[in-house]
């Protein structure tokens, strides 16, 4: 789970990129899902971007591709979602946890 804190270093870090999924009118399937997960392996954060055709909720279409995939929605903007999922070997560090006294 991520804190705060590190949910807004992670958007603005997505404030520069592309998306890389697209989900239109086919929707979620597994074909999709596969290639989220390879995305989220290899860039750890990807931008998804609903298209207009696409007949789920956003919010909707976000809680399915993140299940999928075991990541975490980092925000949902209109149209857009940022997905994170940790890499095996990270290359995005994360703001630390501060110690609570």
């Amino acid at each position: 789970m991520l804190t705060g804190k590190q949910k807004r270093h992670l958007r603005a870090l997505g404030h520069s990129l592309k998306p890389v999924i697209m989900v239109g009118k086919g929707e979620i399937n597994e074909a999709l899902i596969k290639e989220t997960g390879d995305a989220l392996t290899f860039h750890e954060l990807i931008k998804v971007k609903i298209l207009e055709s696409c007949l789920l909720e956003r919010h909707q279409v976000a809680d399915e591709l993140a299940e999928a995939c075991q990541a975490e929605v980092t925000q949902i903007l209109g149209r857009t979602i940022l997905l994170y999922r940790q890499a095996k070997e990270p290359k995005i560090e994360l703001p630390k946890e501060k110690k609570k006294k």
